[in-house]
């Protein structure tokens, strides 16, 4: 089969190879395979070793068991790599489904620059957390009946979330596929791909919204097994709106990364509205704190749990909400009332750590907390949940360094502007029609 894609040359460099052949592909993605950059780096050595110690952990869970490697029992089933890998990471994703909704329903045209790194951030998460999630599984093997059809459990909200896990993470390599395309220079299937965005967009806001919620349903099935400061009815609704400020604390802590790592992928363009980009972020971030704040309130005066906050669990539970939620919050409002970017920045790293706080504490701290004996993680645990997060930024940075997430690819920026006059000329035309 021949291929329409021809080789393409550019003066003082390789041609690319024809990746519309198999042949050419191969060549083309063995020839990607090596390094770009130094590769004895302190980030590589001491991320390699984790990485290599995770594996061999890994191994050892799957050929003893979990009670080889984990503190896990009966009484605590999920740990730190549910609670965090999972439970956690999930919210930290939420960025893409946030972004997506707002470039591509919304036409708010100021955040298409981090976009792609942004979907790209929450698919590897999803796609790494899902993994983590095989590892707490003692039959891993079984989380095919879901989707094959055997013992389907219509009413676990497991069921529920397994699905929506699934179709969600294919959404967003939908919305990935045209980086990549531009990457193998397949213009045919790029078009394809781009005119399924807005249906897959739509598709993938509904079911991670969904999801997110879906989390929290979880834990209504626990009431007596969760400190009352932290149970509450409203818990999916809880778990839905922190994973909007989770997700923007995400794209605001990863854009101040790859914009400082990567600063040679990223076009002129792109660095100019970085700062504009950012105060955004932290507006969103601001507003949605002040509406799960105010959810919290709604749920101390309707539980009659204010008592409550004079005791140990109460003053952890002022740790997490004061310290990294309203402390955050207030700095945001400085921050956007200053124009101030680095205060911002700053400030997602306390709003990520409260993310973080909220969800173990719901799943591992403040779960059957009157237990004499208590769940701590293995040191094994948390190697291995180390290791997965150093795998999925070794496959981030591989992605960055090679494929248009940062910036235009120069083959299709014509194509793109070329659209872009298009719509402009049918404004007009609408406008002077009317």
């Amino acid at each position: 089969m021949e291929s329409n894609v021809k080789p393409i040359h550019i003066a003082g460099k390789e041609p690319v190879p024809d990746t519309g052949t198999l042949k050419g592909f191969l060549r083309f993605f063995l020839q990607e395979l090596k390094p770009k950059g130094k590769v004895i780096t302190p980030f590589n050595i001491i991320s390699g070793i984790i990485i290599l110690v995770g594996l061999a952990i890994i191994g050892i869970r799957f050929a003893k068991g979990l009670g080889a490697v984990t503190n896990l029992s009966q009484a605590y089933p999920w740990g730190i790599w549910i609670g965090f890998d999972v439970v956690t990471g999930v919210a930290f994703a939420g960025g893409a489904y946030i972004l997506t909704f707002a470039v591509h329903i919304l036409k708010v045209e100021k955040y298409e620059p981090i976009v792609r790194a942004t979907v790209l951030n929450g698919f590897l998460a999803y796609v790494f957390y899902s993994g983590a999630l095989l590892l707490d599984l003692g039959r891993p093997w079984n989380v095919v009946n879901p989707i094959i059809g055997n013992a389907f459990g219509y009413g676990s909200v497991l069921f529920l979330v397994a699905w929506h896990f699934l179709l969600y993470t294919l959404c967003l390599f939908v919305e990935t596929a045209p980086a990549i395309a531009e990457w193998l220079k397949w213009v045919k299937a790029r078009r394809i791909i781009q005119k399924m965005t807005t249906a897959t967009v739509i598709l993938g806001v509904t079911l991670s919204t969904l999801h997110q919620a879906g989390l929290g349903g979880l834990f209504l099935t626990a009431p007596s097994k969760i400190h009352p400061l932290w149970y509450s009815s409203n818990i999916p609704v809880l778990f839905f709106i922190s994973s909007m400020f989770a997700g923007f604390s995400m794209i605001i802590i990863e854009s101040r990364f790859t914009h400082k790592i990567f600063s040679n992928r990223v076009d002129a363009t792109h660095h100019a509205s970085h700062g504009k980009i950012i105060l955004g972020l932290g507006k969103g971030s601001a507003s949605v704190m002040a509406a799960y704040l105010f959810l919290k309130v709604i749920d101390l005066t309707h539980g009659h749990l204010w008592g409550m906050l004079f005791t140990s669990m109460g003053l952890w539970y002022l740790v997490e909400v004061v310290a990294f939620t309203l402390v955050p919050l207030v700095l945001y409002v400085v921050a956007i009332r200053d124009q101030n970017v680095k205060l911002v920045q700053n400030t997602a790293f306390l709003t990520a750590i409260g993310v973080i706080l909220n969800r173990l504490n719901i799943s591992v701290i403040a779960f059957k907390w009157y237990e004499a004996v208590r769940y701590y993680p293995s040191w094994q645990e948390i190697v291995v949940t180390l290791a997965v997060i150093s795998m999925e930024l070794w496959v981030f940075r591989w992605v960055i360094n090679r494929m248009p997430i940062l910036g235009e690819h120069p083959d299709f920026k014509d194509e793109k502007h070329l659209v872009h006059n298009k719509k402009a000329e049918v404004a007009r035309w609408t406008v002077s029609a009317s």
